[in-house]
């Protein structure tokens, strides 16, 4: 099913995951076993910049995760809060302390990280009574692989994924591998799992054929549209995204703008696509607004900072500066 066949322009999206805070090293390096500079904490967790994103655009969205009953958590229930997303889906729990990620970046731009998410209040996500009003609502479903950490996360999400495909709503899938938790138990057969289940598939760079037994992009992609998905959305950082479903290709350079964070782009890029194409919006301005909102994300420090609302998208937009 197409996403924008799921609802009307006002349907929920809802997503479900972990809820963090984000603690930055201020310099470039390899790793934190020396005292150094960190800067934070932020709002952060994959499925909570995406949500803040949806939000800022006004579409009508919701998180399903738990959280301590700690500063680092209402620092996250007040940021979305404010932004226009229904924490009702939020559990907060007085035994539990809030997820973290500890970020340093090195010398060579990639990224290490410190994830306490398995073993804190992310790690304890539930469908509560008040998730399970909300996902009787949604009509779409976003799911994020970063949230694919443990156990029951993973029983969780496949329950919401079948609920919310049962009444029939839709449902998208970034699977935002991170190698500090590929070696979780059953992670890789969730991914599989999520990836049979989803309408569109969002992945970055080496992603895309993860899951296939395709040597090249384009084999990757038939493969992918041949398992029944409807459309395929390949991230490609600054050199922009590309659109594949069974009857187009699409192809937008991305913006150029001055990165000092890319830190949640990607996840500002997949709310936006889903939000405008949930608002029936056609294929090329999706990705147009979608670009814009990652290019947007990279230009302000901290994972939740930079997402931003359809006037911000459009004054960069109307700059037309690509790359």
């Amino acid at each position: 099913m197409a996403i924008a066949e799921s609802a009307a322009a006002g349907g929920r999206i809802v997503t479900i995951g972990e809820i963090l805070v984000e603690i930055m090293a201020t310099q470039p390096g390899d790793g934190f076993r020396a005292p150094i500079e960190l800067t934070g904490p932020y709002p952060s967790g994959a499925p909570a910049i995406f949500i803040d994103q949806v939000a800022k655009l006004g579409q009508p969205c919701a998180i399903i995760s738990c959280v301590g009953d700690d500063d680092f958590g209402w620092v996250n229930i007040d940021r979305l809060k404010r932004d226009g997303c229904d924490v009702s889906g939020i559990e907060v729990r007085d035994d539990q302390v809030t997820g973290s990620a500890f970020v340093r970046y090195t010398t060579s731009g990639d990224r290490n990280f410190v994830f306490n998410i398995r073993n804190s209040a992310a790690g304890q996500t539930r469908v509560t009574e008040a998730a399970a009003a909300l996902l009787a609502d949604c009509a779409h479903l976003h799911v994020m692989g970063s949230s694919l950490s443990s156990a029951s996360l993973i029983r969780e999400t496949q329950e919401a994924v079948a609920a919310v495909k049962g009444r029939g709503g839709t449902i998208s899938f970034d699977p935002n591998v991170r190698k500090e938790i590929l070696g979780a138990p059953d992670v890789l057969q969730a991914i599989s799992y999520m990836l049979s289940a989803c309408d569109i598939f969002m992945p970055s760079g080496a992603e895309l054929t993860m899951l296939t037994e395709a040597k090249t992009e384009a084999a990757a992609i038939a493969e992918i549209l041949g398992r029944g998905i409807t459309a395929v959305v390949v991230k490609r950082g600054a050199e922009g995204a590309s659109y594949h479903d069974s009857t187009q290709d699409r192809r937008i350079a991305g913006f150029a703008v001055t990165e000092l964070d890319p830190t949640g782009a990607g996840d500002c890029f997949g709310a936006t696509f889903v939000t405008c194409r949930l608002q029936g919006r056609p294929i090329a301005d999706c990705l147009r607004y979608a670009a814009a909102s990652g290019a947007l994300a990279v230009t302000r420090r901290g994972p939740m900072e930079g997402t931003s609302s359809f006037a911000e998208l459009d004054a960069l937009i109307g700059e037309g500066a690509v790359q």
